[in-house]
């Protein structure tokens, strides 16, 4: 029987979602002809081991599956240095108190729990072993609930030999471990906006602060020791907007800039011999990849992997000899790429995963344009537009009906110190919209990251102020265009992007919004502040307000007090974890509550086994199916 093909005008979400994630990915340091890579391949993200390249045998990038969670998802992996082993961190149900495990062999054995209280979170570092094996380091809340510790374990003892080398208040994550197996290079957040730079001595468990003079309010993320022991690398806003590369001598006591863009520098590794750095810079959201032969100062440009999407990771393998990298772009979900250090022109065909299995034809898949705007105060926002095809004759076909205007929906990022940028999004969320005949518009409003520090602050203590103008900007821009139809607008966001979502609809009632999609979005900014994580808590002032004295001004901040504005005719449906501890499921709650209380449809989902967004393949699936399908149907 011949089969009738199919009009790829008639995807369904399911074939844009038909999609592997890929996470965290490690080097396998003893033979890096393999890797170590999280995926949720059987629905839920457990960790595998594949090929990289060939092996010597001509075996191909065969991979095996390491362990079988199903109520647990595993967050980040770490290779031993000396033998066949790992250490791995997960967590139960999205709570994201993560428990650490160890596999002795990654080709013989089965993982076992480290650490096994599911009421303390253990966070991981830059790296986890010492270089000779011996040691892991990891933070810890398990003294305070309030602070996240530097804790160091001996995994050559037969008892459980750990000790805290951080033992004062505070927030402090562990960096990199010098060549001798010493010293660790470490930060602490003091605010949001100041980092602290700490040595710490593991044999004498001593702490020494690194003094840089007078400086301002700066942010430190600590990298690679050099192989000689002498110093780090450091990436850091150091009285400038952007992150630039430096490095700090430890003899002379003295910071160095490296490299100093006027764009901020994401992700930083050396290779074994010290001889090659690798980093990676933002620009407009996408990633630019660039090599550094430090003997010579040579620097160039990955030319073929850099402005394609976003670099998540990157890794050289321990010989030195191949990059590792994870790379996101807005037509493919992550895959992990693995190339000759030597041999850029072959990145392209290097990638050694297979994310999207949906058999899309690769010209139903569109790539952003990158607009900008300005906002009430001439501030400019960037932001990316996906549209539908053949949008410049305005036939594109929807429901099998011409229509010469299209529907939009304002998608609003998360953090809110985040960046929208150029990702497969939401398992393909926005190529099925657009394929549906639908316009987005995702904006980086004030407080995204990307565009220098002073842009990220102005959404400090303003949450709910001028960002909301900036979104309500991005809407009197769509509406200027005469392909918009200004009765079919709707909003959608997860996180902060629910939050500012429940704003547009209670606060900006005047843009008459058709539909609305909070996905684990704060409503109450009282209620949220209180909820938070213990170690989160010291910040919220700083970053929202203040729950005891500035009750009033989080209240006139807050959608829900907003209620009575909403449109009696917008359809909201609100999805929320029940396990999540950055925004309680009582956040959503109430905001359900109070709109059926008005007569506000609302369809609300729960999802008993996710925390702050979905480790659940099938989860997922159903999640943003039905936030895809309730956008379309309301707006097409």
């Amino acid at each position: 029987m011949k089969v009738k093909k199919s009009n790829h005008t008639n995807y369904p979400f399911e074939r844009f979602a038909s999609i592997r994630r890929y996470t965290n990915f490690d080097f396998f340091n003893k033979d890096p002809s393999w890797i170590l890579y999280i995926s949720d391949i059987n629905g839920q993200f457990n960790l595998w081991r594949q090929r990289s390249y060939l092996s010597p045998e001509g075996e191909p990038y065969a991979s095996y599956q390491l362990t079988n969670f199903i109520d647990y998802s595993i967050r980040n992996v770490f290779s031993s240095p000396v033998d066949n082993g790992a250490i791995f961190f997960a967590d139960h149900y999205g709570t994201e108190n993560f428990q650490i495990y160890s596999i002795d062999d990654i080709f013989h054995s089965w993982p076992q729990s480290i650490t096994n209280n599911a009421n303390v979170r253990h966070e991981w570092g830059s790296e986890c072993f010492s270089p000779n094996g011996k040691f892991i380091v990891y933070g810890s809340n398990e003294s305070n609930p309030s602070d996240m510790l530097v804790y160091v374990r001996n995994m050559e003892s037969t008892s459980e030999d750990k000790f805290c080398i951080t033992e004062r208040e505070g927030w402090y994550t562990p960096g990199y471990w010098s060549p001798n197996n010493r010293m660790l290079n470490c930060t602490q957040l003091v605010t949001l906006t100041d980092y602290t730079i700490w040595i710490l001595d593991v044999e004498s468990r001593k702490m020494e602060k690194i003094a840089l003079g007078n400086v301002d309010k700066s942010r430190f993320i600590t990298g690679p020791w050099l192989p000689d022991g002498k110093g780090f690398y450091i990436i850091s806003d150091l009285n400038r907007e952007f992150a630039g590369l430096a490095f700090y001598d430890i003899d002379k006591s003295k910071f160095e800039w490296i490299h100093t863009p006027q764009r901020d520098i994401e992700l930083i590794d050396i290779s074994p011999d010290g001889k090659n750095l690798l980093w990676t810079e933002n620009v407009d959201g996408y990633s630019n990849l660039f090599t550094k032969n430090i003997q010579n100062g040579e620097v160039r440009e990955v030319t073929d992997l850099s402005r394609k999407g976003v670099i998540e990771d990157l890794k050289l393998s321990n010989d030195g000899k191949k990059i590792g990298l994870m790379i996101d772009t807005p037509t493919s979900p992550t895959n992990i790429y693995v190339i000759d250090f030597d041999n850029y022109e072959k990145a392209k065909s290097n990638a050694i995963t297979h994310s999207l299995l949906g058999n899309i034809s690769a010209d139903v898949l569109i790539e952003p344009k990158l607009i900008k705007y300005k906002s009430l105060d001439g501030l400019e926002i960037s932001a990316f537009l996906y549209m539908p095809e053949n949008n410049n004759k305005g036939n594109k076909r929807t429901n099998n009906s011409p229509t010469s205007k299209f529907g939009a929906i304002l998608s609003i990022h998360g953090g809110p110190t985040a960046q929208e940028r150029p990702y497969y999004d939401y398992s393909g969320l926005y190529q099925y919209l657009s394929h549906n005949g639908l316009v987005i518009i995702a904006p980086n409003f004030r407080g995204s990251t990307g565009y220098g520090k002073s842009f990220e602050k102005k959404i400090y203590h303003d949450w709910g102020g001028n960002e909301l103008k900036d979104l309500e900007y991005a809407i009197k821009w769509l509406l200027s265009q005469d392909w918009i139809d200004p009765n079919r607008i709707g909003v959608f966001g997860g996180s902060f992007g629910g939050f500012a979502t429940l704003n547009c609809i209670t606060r900006l009632p005047q843009y008459n919004w058709k539909v609305a999609v909070d996905i684990v979005g704060p409503s109450n900014l009282i209620t949220f502040a209180k909820s938070v994580p213990e170690h989160w808590k010291r910040f919220m002032a700083e970053l929202v307000g203040n729950t005891e004295t500035e009750v009033d001004f989080l209240k006139e901040r807050s959608p829900i007090t907003y209620i009575s504005n909403v449109n009696p005719n917008v359809k909201l449906l609100v999805i929320q974890g029940a396990n999540d501890p950055r925004v309680a499921k009582e956040e959503s709650d109430q905001i359900v509550g109070k709109l059926k209380e008005n007569g506000i449809s609302v369809e609300y989902m729960v999802f008993e086994d996710e925390g702050h967004g979905f480790t659940k393949y099938s989860n997922s699936l159903k999640a943003l199916k039905a936030s895809a399908e309730f956008l379309v149907k309301e707006l097409s």
